[in-house]
């Protein structure tokens, strides 16, 4: 995959989310999810408003939103956000695993014509199934993902609509290591995207799924890296260099910088050290090379969503 050309300053923060403050959340305006509310301390910190005011300040040209659990399904947040400010805001919609696969097909050429530019998987919203364990005992475990007729069409239709694939592997990268292949076996013209270092944590374990995501990369040069969410790999505080020396420095080495782009995960970087700003300055940072700090930055957002204009 060849580098797309991004002016040397231009920052995009691919992967954050929004969702509705309490006052525009009120009447049913954006409603939330059932059970799905944001976190208390966070609610009124995730608006658009909120988000366009540290963009500013952090120098940050563009985003792609990724569609917030807290709205599940209902898209019209963001929709609103994107047709207020388009060379601002792209969006990233959520898959609904629930939906047949000609529904779900549907639904993704509908919202793609309003302008979305890529599809989240979270896998954790497939249900789930009921198994007997050796001990006799009834054990549920997840769906995956490339097992439905649903998911595997609307993974395939994402090839011929260029709109990458996200994938959240929150709880490792080891339990959908498997599933992740079998997608990528399914349709190898789509791009799939892992998120926040595939959740790869600075502990053992998380060692054991960095090598199997270098492994995976390598493999599979459709497979993208988000250099994202510092914060959400174990042990990674309060010590964020272990993060660029043991996660993206390999990464740059086997991927290179074409492969990989910058997230903050705002609103919750707000509750770490760094906050939105600090993080994006900290990322920069890493990048002494000046072709490297061009991909990670901004490039690699605008050759896979296309440009900020």
């Amino acid at each position: 995959m060849s580098s797309a050309a991004s002016h040397p300053s231009r920052v995009i923060d691919s992967h954050l989310h929004i969702w509705a403050n309490t006052a525009e959340s009120s009447n049913n305006k954006f409603p939330y999810a059932e059970g799905q509310e944001p976190p208390e301390q966070l609610r009124d910190k995730a608006s658009m408003s909120e988000l366009l005011a540290k963009m500013k300040d952090a120098n940050v040209k563009g985003a792609l939103i990724v569609q917030p659990i807290n709205h599940k399904f209902d898209h019209s947040y963001v929709l609103n956000a994107m047709k207020e400010h388009p060379t601002k805001f792209k969006g990233m919609l959520l898959h609904d695993p629930s939906m047949s696969k000609d529904q779900a097909v549907s639904r993704l050429e509908d919202l793609a014509l309003q302008g979305f530019v890529g599809v989240r998987f979270n896998p954790y919203l497939w249900p789930k199934v009921t198994s007997i364990n050796d001990a006799g005992e009834s054990v549920e475990q997840l769906t995956p993902m490339s097992s439905t007729e649903a998911g595997k069409a609307v993974y395939k239709r994402c090839a011929e609509l260029n709109m990458p694939v996200g994938v959240m592997c929150f709880q490792g990268l080891g339990l959908h290591y498997n599933d992740l292949i079998a997608l990528l076996e399914s349709s190898p013209k789509t791009i799939m995207i892992l998120d926040h270092f595939g959740f790869t944590g600075l502990d053992d374990e998380g060692d054991a799924a960095f090598e199997q995501l270098l492994e995976l990369a390598k493999k599979y040069p459709q497979v993208v890296v988000k250099i994202s969410a510092l914060f959400r790999l174990k042990d990674s505080s309060p010590n964020r260099e272990r993060v660029q020396v043991e996660r993206l420095e390999p990464l740059l080495k086997a991927l290179g910088p074409d492969r990989l782009m910058v997230g903050t995960d705002f609103p919750f970087v707000l509750e770490q050290p760094e906050s939105y700003k600090g993080t994006v300055s900290l990322v920069k940072s890493w990048l002494e090379d000046d072709r490297d700090r061009q991909a990670v930055l901004g490039g690699t957002a605008e050759r896979l969503f296309g440009p900020w204009v």
